[in-house]
């Protein structure tokens, strides 16, 4: 074979290659899109998901809120019950003594009578 011929065949053999490698390349490209086509529509799934998630977090953030004050509410007045009750308790308890006071003068005047 000359140098001419091989030059030529060389030639015919690389524009084969490149014609097979730009065929595979594209069937590449295109299992690449779909590929990415599919992660794409994952991944707007989950986006779409993860906002209804917070739509629904932050609902529930207002109602704890709301339950947060009820509770504070709640608190104030079991503290403002607990004082009156003390007052209550000391007020039982001077009322005791008085009737303590009272039996003891009643039994001494029924000694007294006997």
């Amino acid at each position: 074979m000359e140098t001419g011929e091989i030059k030529k065949y060389i030639k015919q053999v690389r524009a084969e290659a490149n014609e097979d490698m730009k065929m595979h390349l594209g069937a590449l490209n295109e299992m690449h899109a779909e590929n990415l086509k599919g992660i794409r529509e994952g991944f707007i799934i989950v986006n779409r998901k993860l906002d209804s998630h917070t739509k629904i977090l932050d609902s529930h953030t207002k109602i704890l809120d709301s339950h947060t004050k009820i509770l504070d509410s709640h608190t104030e007045m079991i503290g403002e019950l607990k004082i009156d009750m003390t007052g209550v308790k000391d007020r039982l308890g001077n009322v005791e003594g008085r009737l303590d006071r009272i039996e003891d003068k009643l039994e001494i005047k029924e000694v007294v009578e006997v």
